[in-house]
């Protein structure tokens, strides 16, 4: 029998998707609930499962058209028996796990002058043009073959971790990838390229976004510094006690998110957004946590989190974590926040001024730790400090509103007992 495999029902709002990738080719055996192709809206990464066993007959729809609910994708032959096939399109690691397709223009040989058995040869350009944005900077930078690195993400894709795996696996061999300062010059017969490939619907939906936010807000940023040697000390006495206890290491954010629906609570007009001529008051604290991926970022939201425990944030922040990375995360998880929180500080930043993400009226910028001299009592000490940031609309927060938010959350943070006793 054949059986039509069509685009299911789009989460609510979303009116259509990109078909990504398909992770198997015409002759292909597949089985029930293997994910057979990868449809990107402008949020989320889904899964389109194998709708029974069978052979992949007929592929419909190439990588990159725009579908919709509903639309025929393929044929699956439920008669067909599983037979070994030869999968030209997704070559295999010595492994035998399928390796990433290359990009066109991307990778590129390795000097000629190392041995055959250790060098992989150039690209081959005809392969798919699909690498995550980093594992694609990475491959760039040293000059590899994508097809020669075995793969270990999700449905064959090839992970910043196999580059770097690799790469330090030629160096314990003898066969130093070529890469930065120690790149020989380009010859004079090959000239320097460019790349074009068009934004995944995650990085417009950003971009839409974020431009939204500044035409049609009036976004002002206000600056504090917290001392973060009272969380340090809590967090050293009792980390291990309390992974061993909840199965999940005490982190900052827990403190900033408890810090922030207290502050949130004082100052609820931060927690509020515009609807037409009308304010919303939000009697509830929905915390959007931001998150980077290799596709962009997405800020899934921490539902009713002045009800969560320190652990249960923790945890939570994990699994949002973990899932985005894998682009596993529910279309309902990321909507609906009534305030967000984003960490610069774990790249490097030491000072932002971050966009509010629309209708929320706040978002919170946290930055890296830096020790610095600060005066306490008369006397100049060294203390680890972080530089906070609120940005917010100023059509709805006043100035007065959103420094005394700031100035809540620094009294909470430099004082975390307060937050566990929650006065």
């Amino acid at each position: 029998m054949t059986i039509e495999v069509r685009v299911p029902n789009l989460p609510e709002s979303v009116t259509d998707a990109t078909l990504v990738e398909w992770h198997k080719s015409p002759g292909d055996f597949v089985s029930r609930d293997e994910n057979l192709v990868d449809l990107e809206t402008a949020k989320v990464l889904l899964d389109l499962p194998a709708p029974a066993d069978g052979v992949l007959t007929e592929i419909l729809v190439e990588n990159g058209a725009l579908v919709e609910a509903g639309d025929l994708l393929a044929r699956l032959d439920t008669d067909a028996k599983a037979v070994a096939t030869a999968k030209a399109a997704q070559p295999s690691g010595a492994d035998g796990a399928a390796v990433a397709p290359v990009v066109e223009g991307a990778g590129g040989g390795v000097d000629s002058s190392a041995t055959p058995p250790q060098a992989p040869p150039a690209a081959d350009p005809s392969l798919l043009k699909k690498l995550p944005p980093a594992v694609k900077r990475l491959v760039s930078e040293h000059r590899l073959d994508p097809a020669q690195i075995p793969a270990s993400g999700r449905g064959g894709r090839l992970t910043k971790g196999d580059v770097l795996a690799y790469i330090k696996e030629q160096a314990a061999a003898g066969v130093a990838p070529v890469a930065g300062g120690n790149a020989p010059a380009t010859p004079a017969n090959v000239e320097r390229g460019e790349r074009r490939e068009r934004m995944s619907r995650i990085r417009a939906h950003i971009a839409d976004r974020l431009v939204e936010a500044q035409h049609t807000a009036a976004i002002l940023t206000t600056f504090n510094e917290v001392d973060m040697q009272p969380i340090m000390d809590l967090r050293a006495k009792y980390k291990d006690k309390f992974a061993e206890k909840h199965g999940v290491r005490l982190g900052m954010m827990s403190f900033f998110i408890r810090a922030a629906t207290v502050a949130l609570r004082e100052w609820p007009m931060v927690n509020a957004s515009i609807d037409g001529d009308q304010i919303v008051y939000h009697d509830y604290y929905d915390i959007g946590v931001a998150v980077g991926t290799d596709r962009g970022l997405v800020v899934p939201v921490l539902r009713d989190a002045d009800l969560l425990s320190f652990a249960e944030i923790e945890s939570g922040i994990v699994d949002f974590a973990k899932r985005a990375q894998k682009g596993q995360l529910g279309l309902e998880e990321l909507m609906g926040g009534t305030f967000s929180i984003t960490n610069g500080g774990v790249y490097g930043s030491l000072l932002s001024t971050p966009i509010i993400n629309p209708p929320q009226s706040g978002i919170l910028g946290m930055h890296g730790i830096q020790e610095r001299p600060v005066a306490r009592s008369g006397e100049v000490v060294i203390r680890p400090m972080m530089y906070v940031a609120l940005s917010y609309d100023h059509r709805l927060v006043d100035g007065k509103e959103a420094v005394s938010f700031l100035v809540t959350m620094k009294q909470r943070l430099e004082d975390p007992a307060r937050l566990m006793l929650d006065v």
